[in-house]
């Protein structure tokens, strides 16, 4: 199966890296110098600079193009989701969702976003612990692949893991993103804990009470608890809290370090999920009655507030039971 890949950041590239092993792979770059890099180097230089990658990628800025795919990866920043699938040639062939977020406007997560639009397209999630750097260096990387259909499930398994990636079978989509969306708004407090120098305990603890906090909100809006405590949940947050290859983690370094969030934001030539994805998670854990003071707390931070103003306020909230 020919598949086409949404997107050529960093991700993308490295998705299109590893599928690329087994069938050609179509990549979409919205950018023209990146597309001619891609064909004529056989290198993504602005998001992947240093790795060679498979002559059997073909890059295009033509949206077109993916026609003759069998299967699309949506690579592209959650926020760009909507436009980007307004304008792709969808029809009814498979969509895997690889955005990390829920969408600013409309309190969607990818999922529903795409069943609004492409109705007529089944639907796949691809979630997980992933440094796209490692992904495309062929490093050992497991991640969850949710579909809510069996067959589709087993197809895209076998098309999309092989060498150092494993690919982990699951039916709980609505699961699988809200790990993913949840996990990059703690990895910015975990940032900022470490900007601020809070020390390991504070980090610990930011990093449990935070997957507390994404557990309830995650059961409340029906995933499920298996998949919440898997790869793309846990196993996500994880690796995310405590690296600055994580855009979310380095945004909150800065955070910590007392510098203004707009100047952060603008200064980065990739997309920290969570910064857009925490007011919209503040509001939808209200809405279903879920408490969520780990991800009040980054919405504060993003808006101004100071660190130690913060920390206060976490501190200080009533002692109850665990």
């Amino acid at each position: 199966m020919k598949l086409g890949v949404i997107g050529a950041g960093a991700w993308g590239t490295a998705l299109a890296q590893v599928i690329a092993r087994q069938g050609e792979t179509l990549l979409w770059a919205r950018e023209a110098e990146v597309v001619a890099a891609i064909n004529d180097t056989h290198e993504n230089g602005p998001f992947l600079p240093g790795v060679p990658l498979s002559p059997a990628i073909q890059a295009t800025g033509d949206l077109s193009a993916l026609t003759d795919c069998g299967a699309l990866l949506v690579v592209v920043p959650a926020q760009f989701v909507r436009a980007v699938l307004r304008a792709a040639p969808v029809g009814a062939r498979p969509l895997i969702l690889c955005a990390k977020g829920i969408e600013a406007g409309s309190a969607q997560l990818m999922s529903e976003v795409a069943a609004e639009l492409h109705p007529a397209a089944p639907l796949a999630v691809l979630s997980g612990p992933s440094f796209a750097r490692e992904v495309a260096a062929g490093k050992p990387t497991a991640l969850t692949l949710a579909c809510a259909d069996p067959d589709l499930r087993a197809a895209l398994v076998a098309r999309l893991a092989g060498g150092a990636l494993r690919l982990y079978g699951s039916s709980d989509v609505i699961g699988a993103e809200i790990g993913g969306a949840v996990k990059n708004v703690l990895a910015i407090a975990c940032g900022v804990v470490a900007g601020a120098d809070l020390g390991e305990n504070a980090r610990a603890a930011t990093i449990a009470r935070g997957f507390a906090e994404m557990v309830r909100f995650g059961l409340a809006r029906g995933g499920r608890l298996e998949t919440l405590t898997g790869l793309s949940g846990l196993g996500d947050l994880v690796l995310t809290c405590g690296s600055t290859q994580s855009r979310n983690f380095a945004l909150g370094v800065g955070l910590g370090e007392g510098r203004a969030a707009a100047a952060l934001l603008g200064d980065r030539n990739t997309v920290a999920e969570g910064a857009a994805t925490a007011p919209v998670l503040r509001k939808a854990a209200q809405a279903v009655g879920v408490e969520m003071p780990v991800v009040d707390a980054v919405c504060a931070l993003l808006e101004g507030a100071s660190v130690d103003a913060v920390i206060e306020a976490l501190l200080s909230r009533p002692l109850r039971e665990e």
